[in-house]
């Protein structure tokens, strides 16, 4: 981006402007002395923010200081947390596969008024939008059910949407095509299907990799958001080349083109997809009734009192930087005071959170305006502090690895990677890494190693915390459900408001779908 264009969306967008010499590159990190004392949580604040500290001991401790632009764009960190939580592409996906097509009672849309408003829509867009009774049952059983997912969605769609627009129309596809993305993602970048298709376009490793998408041990390219959204562009106007017609383009995305070829030969020559949808796989068929239930829910999302509450900023205030020594985003986060969660939003391919630096690649980090500003002026001192920070790490790797000081943790209900981290004075990611954990998810009863710090909790004040998270855990309404023919691990969370299938998963123990009739399920409803 010109440095120009930076300066307009720095004045436009509230941004104080850095003067020649606080722009210069600094030598040394700002930093501040603030005192911890044992045992109880000090709010520190630094810039526009005010972090909440648990402390184990007396000490001065300095943290980063770098001085911060005003700003109206600072994420509050629960938000962050809500908005970008994962579960929403598990409850999509079992959408779609799970649709049983039942006609749906919602007063609020007649079906009069829907009629009109899709031949409206049939009217403004390439798809055919056409009423049935399966795509009226879709949308009202959304509608009904699943409001506050979709609200999400309209909230991400915020960032997401604008970029999605840009390449879509650079190679002459239908801007509608942007609803795709929420069908096979739900706006999740890191999303992965039980056959391996990841990222916001869920690509296979070998669909990717003919688009260019590479993998390695760092990075994953199906996630970056602008590669990705550049190599599905290219792949689904190839189907349409290929097949002739948006909506069996759509088809062939998802379960390639040769099942919509079977499924052409088996209509006797019909080519809409409502005449060959019953000869497509299950999830096919519900794969476009969807997609089209979603492109209605947001065209008229006012009209159904939806109102985004999205991310701050929008993309265009964001830029990216090419790397130029290796830096991991937990770096990134502590001298720029970005919440973590924010930056790997903003950052989704990289794998472990560490950002590499190989020869004849060009790995950027993407940043708001105004955190690029403070990331550029003080850029040579933040690589050195982030190779102080690697080399401490490597330095104590032989004794921090020795066999004595490593435990192996049994995952209780309840438990996530930070309550863990905290009990053991680690960090997420180190767990992660530890462990090969590619995503935050947990099950009940899996093992993880770690490697707890020497002045981490004792074991009497793990047993009391743990005695109190039994207790809590005994506390709560928890239902036993019995699993009944045709059940889904999806159709079950239905019935439970606020349960979603990762939780019956972790509570049950359960790693894949299947389930047996008569099995017991535990529900956990308080």
């Amino acid at each position: 981006m010109r440095p120009a264009i930076i300066f307009i969306l720095a004045f436009y967008f509230g941004i104080v402007t850095i003067s020649a010499q606080e722009g210069a590159q600094s030598k040394e990190l700002k930093t501040k002395t603030v005192q911890r004392t044992d045992s109880i949580t000090i709010p520190v604040k630094v810039g526009d923010l005010t972090h909440n500290t648990l402390v184990t001991n007396v000490k001065d401790t300095v943290v980063f200081a770098l001085e911060d632009m005003e700003s109206a764009r600072m994420i509050d960190s629960l938000w962050l947390k809500e908005l970008y939580a994962t579960g929403r592409f598990d409850e999509m996906y079992g959408a779609i596969l799970n649709e049983d097509y039942e006609p749906v009672e919602y007063e609020e849309l007649p079906t009069e008024v829907l009629k009109q408003r899709l031949a409206e829509l049939n009217a403004r867009t390439p798809f055919n939008v056409e009423y049935n009774p399966s795509l009226e049952s879709v949308i009202k059983g959304y509608l009904k059910n699943r409001r506050k997912t979709m609200a999400r969605l309209m909230a991400l769609s915020d960032y997401y949407f604008p970029m999605f627009e840009e390449h879509l129309d650079r190679h002459g596809l239908p801007l509608e095509m942007k609803y795709l993305a929420i069908v096979e993602s739900a706006l999740d970048p890191r999303a992965k299907s039980r056959v391996g298709a990841t990222g916001l376009w869920q690509f296979m490793y070998s669909t990717g990799k003919l688009f260019g998408l590479e993998v390695n041990s760092y990075v994953d390219e199906r996630s970056d958001p602008i590669m990705a959204t550049d190599a599905a562009c290219q792949y689904l106007k190839s189907l349409e080349e290929s097949l002739g017609d948006w909506d069996l383009a759509l088809a062939a995305y998802n379960s390639g083109p040769g099942n919509v070829a079977k499924a052409l030969r088996r209509a006797g020559g019909h080519r809409n997809y409502w005449n060959i949808r019953h000869h497509l796989p299950r999830e096919t068929a519900g794969y476009v009734p969807a997609f089209l239930a979603t492109m209605y829910i947001f065209e008229y999302a006012e009209e159904h009192g939806f109102k985004s509450n999205g991310p701050k900023y929008p993309y265009i205030a964001t830029d990216t930087v090419r790397v130029k020594n290796m830096i991991a985003l937990e770096h990134v986060a502590k001298v720029t005071n970005l919440d973590l969660e924010e930056l790997t939003f903003l950052n989704p391919s990289y794998k472990n959170a560490i950002i590499p630096v190989v020869k004849d690649e060009k790995y950027m980090l993407r940043l708001p305006v105004d955190a690029m500003g403070k990331f550029v002026a003080n850029e040579e001192a933040v690589y050195a502090y982030a190779k102080a920070e690697f080399d401490q790490r490597e330095k104590a790797l032989p004794q921090f690895f020795e066999q004595s000081d490593r435990i192996r943790y049994r995952v209780r209900s309840g438990d996530y990677l930070g309550k863990i981290a905290n009990k053991y004075g680690v960090t997420v990611s180190q767990i992660k890494r530890w462990n090969g954990l590619r995503s935050n998810r947990l099950r009940i009863g899996q093992r993880l190693t770690i490697h707890p710090r020497r002045n981490a909790p004792s074991k009497t004040t793990s047993s009391s915390s743990s005695a109190a998270s039994a207790e809590n855990s005994t506390n709560k309404d928890v239902h036993t459900y019995t699993v009944k023919s045709g059940d889904s691990l999806w159709s079950i969370s239905q019935k439970f408001p606020g349960v979603s299938v990762e939780n019956i998963r972790k509570w049950n123990d359960i790693s894949g779908n299947k389930l047996k009739p008569g099995m017991k399920l535990k529900i956990q409803k308080g």
